[in-house]
């Protein structure tokens, strides 16, 4: 077993773009702990983070923004040509990782954890792993991601991909290897085979929800079996401004888990959901007309609460539409306030809802732990 008596943990890797987090995603369907390490190394330079006085200590003021937090992409441009300056460092990133990596996963009540690094061989992390996962793709689909994704140029991109280890080195390591260069659903196939393959029996991940009383509101996470469903849904209840077919649902379940609100079985609310970096965040919020808000909405925020403390989110942020946004005293009653992502005081969290919140939403708030992770020292 791993490092961590009770707990079986699949370490994942794979060069840039090759679509390591969509299989941690994939993975966290099927009822696995999902740990970014590459996130937690950028929460541990965050002006309220340990590793920020050292680093500015190493590489001086110059590397700040006029906001006063570390600009990555110029600390980047140090460390991307300069091994020496890159081993400082991760001399001072990488302990606070693992620091932080031992934290979540003792604290995690799922048996399996999924730990995504870029750097996952080059540490000591490797061996506190059960079960090592590569991820590959071609370069001509790793160049089209980072264009499209991170919008680099074609050069700068290629620069990023040539200054990794040829995949082949990792391949090489790998107990399991998912090529991911295709659909959603061909890289779910393979996801799906793995975890049924090399998965110890005995260990449980998901559990099948008990069915719900006759004519009782009632919540489910949804699989890639009703991305039909999901997608006519939308589609209706958006009076088409929003046309969804079930391969965008699918694409989209590579970044979020879809929570559907029903009744005897009837499809009457959703709520896309998903969880990076501690902060829980809930997006594509949909109610059929005519439900009791005030009903619907707190039986739907029980099951997202629940669930978004099992992954031990710091916080939660709602993403809501005007025409929901605007009962605030449905919200208010669930203990959300409106909120401004600059408001949010904590860089991780205010960077959450930054790269999160969809153009014409309004941004809901509450704080679900006290306790966090990286906290200043």
């Amino acid at each position: 077993m791993s490092a961590w008596p009770g707990k079986y943990v699949i370490g994942l890797t794979g060069n840039i773009a090759t679509g390591k987090s969509v299989v941690r995603k994939m993975l966290e369907h099927l009822g696995a702990y999902g740990i970014d390490a590459d996130a937690l190394a950028n929460r541990a330079i965050a002006k309220d983070a340990p590793g920020y006085q050292p680093v500015l200590d190493t590489f001086g003021s110059w590397i700040l923004t006029p906001e006063g937090q570390i600009d990555r992409t110029r600390l980047g441009r140090i460390v991307f040509s300069d091994s020496e300056a890159l081993g400082k460092l991760e001399a001072i990133v990488h302990p606070l990782v693992r620091q932080a990596i031992d934290l979540l996963v003792r604290r995690a009540g799922q048996k399996i954890i999924v730990v995504e690094a870029i750097k996952l061989l080059e540490g000591p992390l490797r061996s506190a792993c059960d079960n090592i996962w590569v991820t590959t793709a071609p370069m001509e689909v790793q160049l089209r991601r980072l264009r499209i994704k991170r919008g680099m140029s074609a050069e700068v991109a290629r620069q990023h991909i040539a200054a990794q280890p040829p995949q082949t080195q990792k391949i090489a390591a790998a107990d399991v290897v998912i090529k991911n260069n295709g659909s959603f659903e061909a890289a779910w196939k393979q996801v799906l085979a793995a975890w049924q393959k090399t998965i110890p029996d005995g260990i449980v991940a998901l559990v099948p929800p008990a069915p719900a009383a006759k004519g009782v509101l009632a919540v489910e996470r949804a699989g890639p079996r009703q991305v039909e469903e999901i997608a006519e849904f939308i589609t209706e209840i958006s009076k088409g401004r929003r046309a969804m077919s079930p391969e965008d649902v699918m694409a989209a379940f590579g970044e979020k888990a879809f929570l559907l609100l029903k009744i005897d079985e009837r499809l009457v609310g959703l709520a896309g959901w998903q969880v990076e970096n501690l902060v829980a965040r809930v997006s594509d919020v949909y109610m059929e007309p005519g439900l009791a808000l005030g009903e619907a909405v707190r039986v739907l925020m029980d099951a997202i609460e629940i669930a978004s403390r099992e992954l031990q989110s710091e916080i939660l942020l709602l993403f809501l539409p005007p025409h929901l946004g605007r009962h605030n005293a449905v919200w208010d009653a669930l203990g959300y306030s409106p909120r401004n992502p600059q408001d949010l005081k904590v860089s991780a969290w205010e960077e959450a809802a930054l790269e999160s919140m969809p153009v014409g939403t309004v941004m809901f708030y509450k704080q679900l732990r006290k306790d966090r992770v990286l906290k200043p020292v």
